[in-house]
Formats: structure tokens, C-alpha cells, sequence
């Protein structure tokens, strides 16, 4: 092993540039699967810390399985309860801060939640305890009170005797603080603590709780209390804090296997260019490998030779695409961060390392690489010592890439007629059987590709053109493995334009179907599980009153599970809302769907839930709510703007209220009537909302061109990606021109010799490297509209109906992506082949 190590890496020392542009296709594919990897996790832990409540510690929490508020009495049912110290309800509410309460999303500067925690004060002190650095605890004859935590108080500015204002179902509820609690305190850091009924008029949930804190006697078996407990609480029970965000989680960690694609179709792309590397590097070494086993080297050796040299630009470029990968995820979370904090309220923090995304980037990244160079070392393992003296024959590696082409060809067939069945699992399988077949007749494309741009440079370059088309042609297979490095990131260019473009033109009609009003009463987050604090009745009922005001409506909010999957439901008025608004269906009739949902029992679900939990039109579902589980017919699959990513489903507000406990207005959708003017009805609403300080009126026109640039903002991300996912084709086209280089060393200098000028060596690199690049971007169009036309598809089956646009722009754009990569790569093994020195050329082997 010891004389294998040290041939690898003096052979690798001895080619710098070829060891460097091998490891940096390494390098790339890393720093993208380890740099997008670390960046959902990043989001999720700042969704949590802003978001979920920070809780004391207890020995047993109970809440409810759908996470919705339950009626106080329950706590009844524990008096009699053997083991049990002491307990008290709880009732918990994130709540988001607008800035004209002082509310910001600088961690630093302010605080962009707070959790309102209300406490029974005849209970609390029993389970919790709450220590104070100044001021006092609530009493029992205190009203609109509150303690708050030292930290909350810095960041707020606040002192005992103050006003903290916090938004209310209400509008606004104006707390003196009482007291200020120690930061060794139970309490979570944005924690504060009211009384139990100013917490439920706040929420506007008078009467409910949604958490019970237990303290157990000494010595009793803790799994047998809480056996108890939910043996007499019932099956709607479960032990543990109530737990916000799931459903945002769920609709994260899609986001997340998409990050896995991009990183691990990045390094498929540096196995490519590792393949051919070595691939080139076994052909160019016949003589040297055959003379080592002339020696005595077993095959063994030249394996152990191939694969020792792999593993080291494995582990020298997984270790620096660790490094690059960070610092990519710190630079995208920096410029997606502005996007994430006006949508969500949240503030990004730094990228995080998860030991899953470490140990797989590494393992990943060194296996490809090796993997990339085991299949080279097996065939240079395969050359007799008398093979490798001999002249290869380009006979034989024709007649098998013939036979490769018609397999390619029946591939080819097989993929077409599986996306035209329809069935979305099919089309899956058929994009990767199209990329496979693409691959295998890639070979035999090579001549006719070379001959019809070889004539375009010919008429350009006539005898460095010809030289430039022979030499590509003589190494079919290699040139094949270059262009389908280009072939990938191209074809995802395109591919993604396509998809940007389709989802571009139904942008403006989906924003319309679903938010098509005159005005919209937003509140502070765009997500509306995101820490949003509804209003009670009386603002819709002041809007209805308005003279000018045709119909309002709002959007309730509650929360649910089905086979232990968290579901977000909404609720909306099934008479009104299709007057106003409505939904985008991709299976069932709207109007049908909404004269169910009268009735009662019916769910609308949206593409994201239907797919993931395999829900079909006209099932039956079994939702936890905190009056058990209640049974619904699915009677359409439709989204609206807002909840298209996350799991969603839409039921009656009567239900949401009789069932689900919920019966404040978190959106509000509002239309003028025809005769009445924007002059007229605009002040009127906003003179009803100034005591509602967590709804921002908006005009309809306004917020559609604010989400068309938001959403441009967004796709500048998959811009990048796309960009940077053509990126390995240009690192493969200069490791193959350099190695071409090398390789045709006495072969430029015998042309120098005879008189080419180092003008003429340099124009036939740069016409070759050209050739190569028509090559890749020949095939990346062919495998690109497959799979644009496969991604709008899939697109259409999670409720974005869209039609397929023909993606142009991405053509144009990859044409000259493609051009423009040619000549870069043919830069420095141009100035290289044109400064050979004829001797030393003429002396090489």
C-alpha cells in the first residue's frame, strides 16, 4: 500500500492542473449538498425560537392531540387522581408584535414576538416557580396585568409601573407591568404572564385552556400518572406541550429533500467529470501501467494505484467543500434572510451543522469520488503488459457504442410513452429513463453534431476547424462523458426556466382567484399559523356596517391531526368566500364543494396534504379536535395563495367553532360595491382597524405587485442555482481540454514543427473546446424540455395547475451559456498547447 500511496501521489503532484480541476468538481458538489443542507435547518431553529412556546420545567405537561384549546373544566377530571402534587391550566398564545407596538424582527433591537402565558393565580405558584428581580407577582385582584422577563424588558425598554401595549382579539390590550422576573426565571425569555381571563379575552377564547402543568408526588412512578390522567382525560389527550409550527415544519423538510437533490445532483455532475478524468488518465497511461505490470506489478497494484489517487482528491476535496459550503450557506442565508423575516416575522440566525448533513456530505463526497475511479481502475486492471504496448484500436469502441445507441434509442421510446400515460410516478421514472438514454447514444452523436458545427467554425477557421472536428470524433466515448457533464446543469437550467415561466403566467391568475378583492385586512405574518392574533367579531361586523361595503369575509385558523400527520385547517364562510374569493381546484366542482361544506362535515384539502397522505376525492378523514375525533368527506383538492405549501385543509367556520374552538378572524377579504369609490370607503376602514393595530388594510392592486416582486426576489434564488448548476460543465470542458492537451503533447508539437503558428494551435483548442460545448448543449435542450414539461406536470398534481410554457428564454440562455463556457474552458489549455516547446514535445511519451 505504502508504494501504491506514493506513486499516486507523485503522479498527481506531477499534474497540478489536472489534480486541481478534478478536485474542484469535488469541491463543488460538496459546498452545494453541505451548504444548502445547512441552511433549512437554520430556518427551522429560528422558526422555533421566534415561534414555539418557551415553557418552565414540569414533571408532566398534558395537551391536546389536534394542539387546539380545550374547555377549562377538564381540570376537574384530576382531582381524584392518585400521585398527583399539585397542577394548573395554562393557556399559551405566540403573539406577533406589528412595529407600531414595537414589535421588530432585530433580535438585538426588539423583540418580533412575545408568548402570552395565562395563569390561573390560584394554582400557578403551586407548580412554577417564579422568581423576581423587582416588582411583584399578579394578584388576585389584578386585571390588565402583567409580569415579564428581564431580558424582554431590556430589549423593550420597559420597568415595573409601564404600559406594555400587545395586540388583542380586541385590538389592543394595554398591561401594566407589575413585576420583572430573573433571568434564572422558569419563564421563557419572551414569556409573559397575565391572568388567566384577561389571557382568554386577549385570544379570544373565553373559558378555554390549551395546557396543563402536573407536579408529581415523591417516589411515585411518573409513566403511571400519566397512564392515569389519560385514561381519564380520554384518547384526545397526550402528554406533552402543545406544539406550534408543525405544519410549516412539514412544508420545511420538503424544502430540505429538495436542498439533497440539488447537492447530490451536483456531485453526479462531479462523478462525471472524475469518470472521464480517470477514464483519460487510464488511456493515457497504457504504457506507463503496462510497464509496471511488465515489472511485476499484480492488477491488484493497479487498482490499488487508480483508487489510492481518487481517494485522495476525494478527501482533499470533500474536506475544502466543507469549508466553502459553510460559507455559501452563510452568504444565501444573509440574502434570502430579508424574504424569510418579511414573511414569517423571523429572524435567521448563522448556518447550522447537523451531524446527518456533515457525515453525509462527507461520506457522499469521498464516494463519489472514489466510486467515479472505480470503474477506470477496473479496466486498467483488465490491460495485459502486451495490450498496453499496442496502439488502441477505435474500431472496437464504435462497434460498442453502436450497440449502446439502439439501447439508448428503446430508452428513449419507453420515457415518451411514459409521460404521455399521464401517471405522475410513471413520468418520474420516465425522466430518469430519457437522461439514461440520452447518455447512451450521446457516443454516436458525437460525429454528426462535430460535422455540422465543425462546417460553421470550418467556414470560420478552415484548417484548425477540420483538425479541431477530427480529434473530437476520434474519442467518441470521452467527448460524450464531457458533453453530458454540460448536458445535466444545462437541462436543469432549462428545466427550471420552464417551470419559473409556467408558474410566472399563473402567478396573476392565482393571486386573483384566491385574494381577488378590493382590500385585504393582513395581519402582521403572511403565514397565518405564524404567531397571528385574530380579532373577535366586532371588527367584521364594524366593516359590514360601512356604507359602500358590498360583502367582507375572513379566514379562521385551528389545527389538527390525521394518522399522526399535522394538518392546518382554515376556515372560511362556504356562502360568502366564493363571492369574494376562492380556491384553485385541481380535482372536484367548486360549486358543489362549497354547498357541502355548508351542510357541514366536508373538507377541502389542498395538493400538498392529498399527495403526501395519499388522499383521494371523496375519502372519508378522521380529524382530532378537542371534542374528539370528528369524521370529514373530502368533496375537492383546491389551494389558495397563502397555504398552497403547507398541508392544509378547509372546513365551515361553524364547524371550526363548534369543533375546533376557534372563532377569531385572522384575514380578512373585503369588497366594495360597484357605485362606491376608493375615496369614499377607504377612510371609513380605516377609521374602524386603528384599534386593531395587527391588520394592515391593503389595496388588492398594491399587494399583487408587492407578491409579484417578492416572488421575482424568490426565483433570483433559483436563478442562482441554475447558474451555479451549469457551473461543473464548465470545470469538466477545461479538465478534458487540459487533458486533451497533455495527452496530444508530441501530436502539437509535430504540427509546430511543421509549421502551425501558436495562433493556429490556440484557434483549434478553442474550436474543439467549442464543438464540445454544441455537443453538451445539444443534449441539455433534448433532456431540458423532457424535463420542463415533466416538472410543470408534477407541478399540476400538488394543486399548481399551470399550463406548460415553452421555455425560449432558457434555450437562448443556455445556447450562450454553452458558447460562452466553451471559450472560458478553452483559456488556459489554449495558452498552454500554443506555448509547447517543439523538442520537449517531440521528446515526450
Amino acid at each position: 500500500m505504502r508504494i501504491q500511496i506514493l506513486l499516486a501521489w507523485r503522479y498527481l503532484w506531477g499534474r497540478k492542473q489536472r489534480m486541481v480541476l478534478t478536485t474542484l468538481a469535488v469541491v463543488f458538489g460538496v459546498t452545494l449538498l453541505f451548504g444548502l443542507n445547512a441552511m433549512i435547518p437554520a430556518m427551522m431553529e429560528s422558526f422555533r425560537h421566534n415561534m414555539v412556546t418557551t415553557a418552565g420545567k414540569v414533571d408532566i405537561s398534558i395537551s391536546s392531540k389536534s394542539n387546539n384549546p380545550f374547555d377549562q373544566s377538564i381540570l376537574n377530571e384530576l382531582t381524584e387522581i392518585e400521585g398527583i402534587s399539585y397542577y394548573t391550566g395554562v393557556l399559551t398564545k405566540t403573539v406577533v408584535l406589528p412595529e407600531s407596538l414595537g414589535g421588530s424582527v432585530n433580535k438585538l433591537t426588539g423583540s418580533s414576538s412575545v408568548t402570552v402565558t395565562g395563569v390561573d393565580l390560584a394554582t400557578a405558584k403551586n407548580v412554577r416557580n417564579y422568581s423576581l428581580s423587582d416588582g411583584r407577582f399578579l394578584e388576585t385582584d389584578d386585571t390588565y396585568a402583567t409580569v415579564i422577563p428581564q431580558l424582554l424588558a431590556e430589549k423593550m425598554e420597559l420597568k415595573t409601573g409601564d404600559t406594555f401595549v400587545i395586540p388583542s382579539s380586541e385590538g389592543v390590550a394595554e398591561l401594566k407591568v407589575v413585576g420583572i422576573l430573573s433571568i434564572s426565571a422558569a419563564a421563557g425569555l419572551d414569556e409573559i404572564l397575565v391572568p388567566m381571563q384577561v389571557a382568554q379575552s386577549i385570544t379570544n377564547l373565553p373559558g378555554k385552556i390549551n395546557t396543563i402543568d402536573i407536579l408529581i408526588k415523591s417516589g411515585v412512578d411518573r409513566e403511571a400518572v400519566v397512564a392515569t390522567i389519560l385514561s381519564k382525560l380520554g384518547p384526545d389527550f397526550k402528554s406533552g406541550a402543545i406544539q406550534t409550527g408543525e405544519e410549516l415544519a412539514s412544508a420545511l423538510m420538503m424544502g430540505e429533500s429538495m436542498m439533497w437533490l440539488f447537492g447530490i445532483m451536483a456531485l453526479a455532475m462531479a462523478g462525471f467529470i472524475i469518470f472521464n478524468t480517470f477514464r483519460t488518465v487510464v488511456a493515457e497511461r497504457r504504457r506507463d501501467l503496462g510497464m509496471l505490470r511488465a515489472i511485476g506489478a499484480s492488477k491488484h497494484t493497479i487498482l490499488g494505484l487508480i483508487m489510492v489517487e481518487s481517494l485522495i482528491q476525494g478527501i482533499i476535496g470533500t474536506a475544502l467543500g466543507l469549508v466553502f459550503g459553510y460559507l455559501f450557506c452563510f452568504g444565501l442565508l444573509s440574502t434570502v434572510g430579508n424574504i424569510f423575516a418579511g414573511l414569517l416575522r423571523v429572524t435567521i440566525g448563522g448556518p447550522v451543522i447537523t451531524s446527518a448533513n456533515l457525515i453525509g456530505s462527507i461520506l457522499l463526497g469521498v464516494g463519489f469520488t472514489v466510486g467515479s475511479g472505480y470503474f477506470p481502475a477496473r479496466s486498467a486492471m483488465q490491460v495485459t503488459p502486451l495490450e498496453a504496448m499496442r496502439p488502441t484500436l477505435g474500431s472496437i469502441e464504435y462497434r460498442q457504442n453502436n450497440k449502446r445507441a439502439i439501447w439508448g434509442l428503446l430508452f428513449l421510446a419507453l420515457a415518451v410513452i411514459g409521460l404521455l400515460l399521464g401517471n405522475i410516478k410513471i413520468a418520474g421514472l420516465s425522466g430518469v429513463v430519457f437522461l439514461i438514454g440520452i447518455i447512451l447514444i450521446a457516443p454516436v452523436m458525437v460525429k454528426p453534431v462535430a460535422d455540422i458545427f465543425g462546417r460553421i467554425i470550418s467556414s470560420i477557421y478552415p484548417r484548425e476547424g477540420k483538425l479541431a472536428q477530427g480529434n473530437l470524433t476520434r474519442q467518441p466515448s470521452r467527448a460524450a462523458i464531457t458533453a453530458s457533464s454540460m448536458m445535466i446543469g444545462l437541462a436543469i437550467c432549462i428545466a427550471l426556466m420552464a417551470m419559473i415561466t409556467s408558474i410566472e403566467h399563473g402567478f396573476v391568475s392565482y393571486l386573483d382567484k384566491s385574494l381577488g378583492t378590493d382590500y385585504l385586512l393582513m395581519p402582521p405574518s403572511l403565514v397565518l399559523g405564524g404567531g397571528n392574533l385574530g380579532a373577535n367579531q366586532g371588527l367584521i361586523e364594524g366593516i359590514k356596517a360601512i356604507d359602500g361595503i358590498e360583502e367582507a369575509t375572513s379566514l379562521r385558523l385551528a389545527s389538527s391531526q390525521i394518522d399522526g400527520a399535522s394538518l392546518q385547517l382554515i376556515g372560511i364562510d362556504p356562502v360568502v368566500y366564493p363571492k369574494i374569493a376562492g380556491l384553485e381546484f385541481s380535482e372536484g366542482n367548486s360549486e358543489k364543494a362549497f354547498a357541502a361544506m355548508e351542510k357541514g362535515s366536508a373538507i377541502i384539502v389542498n395538493g400538498v396534504f392529498a399527495i403526501t397522505s395519499n388522499v383521494k376525492l371523496g375519502d372519508v378523514l378522521t380529524l382530532k379536535s378537542p371534542q374528539g375525533d370528528q369524521t370529514y368527506t373530502v368533496v375537492g383538492i383546491a389551494f389558495d395563495y397563502l397555504n398552497a405549501k403547507i398541508a392544509t385543509g378547509y372546513i365551515s367556520q361553524s364547524d371550526m367553532a363548534q369543533k375546533f374552538n376557534s372563532e377569531s378572524d385572522l384575514l380578512l377579504l373585503v369588497n366594495r360595491k360597484p357605485e362606491a369609490t376608493a375615496e369614499e370607503v377607504t377612510p371609513a376602514l380605516q377609521s374602524v382597524i386603528k384599534d386593531f393595530p395587527t391588520f394592515s388594510l391593503i389595496d388588492s392592486h398594491d399587494f399583487k405587485t408587492e407578491q409579484m416582486d417578492m416572488f421575482k426576489m424568490a426565483m433570483g434564488v433559483f436563478y442562482l442555482m441554475v447558474v451555479m448548476m451549469a457551473v461543473p460543465g464548465l470545470i469538466a470542458m477545461a479538465n478534458t481540454m487540459s487533458i486533451n492537451v497533455i495527452e496530444r503533447t508530441r501530436e502539437i508539437g509535430m504540427l509546430r514543427a511543421v509549421g502551425a503558428t501558436q495562433t493556429q494551435v490556440k484557434r483549434m483548442v478553442f474550436a474543439e473546446s467549442v464543438l464540445l460545448s454544441a455537443l453538451g448543449t445539444t443534449m441539455g435542450i433534448l433532456v431540458g424540455l423532457f424535463l420542463s414539461y415533466l416538472l410543470v406536470k408534477a407541478i399540476g398534481v400538488i394543486g399548481f395547475k399551470t399550463d406548460f410554457y415553452f421555455p425560449t428564454m432558457g434555450i437562448i440562455a443556455s445556447m450562450v451559456v454553452g458558447l460562452v463556457f466553451g471559450i472560458i474552458a478553452a483559456m488556459v489549455p489554449a495558452r498552454q498547447a500554443a506555448n509547447t516547446v517543439i523538442v520537449e514535445a517531440l521528446q515526450y511519451e
